[in-house]
């Protein structure tokens, strides 16, 4: 049974985590981030890294691999954001 949701898990993490990359590319191609919310992302980036504590602390896969990449990603909008306006 816990393989089963375990990949569950994993398959939402995959999915909601690619979710990001296009709009990673989008803003490092274009430099464009006035329509992007800053408190917006900042608060994403702060609750995507209490999930990440949380799946370490737990010791959940998913949760961790999920929520590493989305931060790389997010923190990467994030810091676009902050340099270009």
């Amino acid at each position: 049974m816990s393989v089963v949701v375990e990949l569950i898990g994993g398959v939402a993490a995959v999915i909601t985590t690619l979710c990001w990359v296009p709009q990673a590319i989008k803003v490092i191609r274009t430099r464009d981030t006035r329509s992007l919310s800053l408190i917006m992302y900042l608060m994403l980036a702060v609750g995507i890294a209490l999930w990440l504590v949380y799946g370490l602390l737990i010791l959940s896969w998913p949760l961790i691999g999920a929520n590493l990449v989305t931060l790389v990603l997010v923190v990467t909008i994030l810091a676009m954001k902050l340099r270009f306006g």
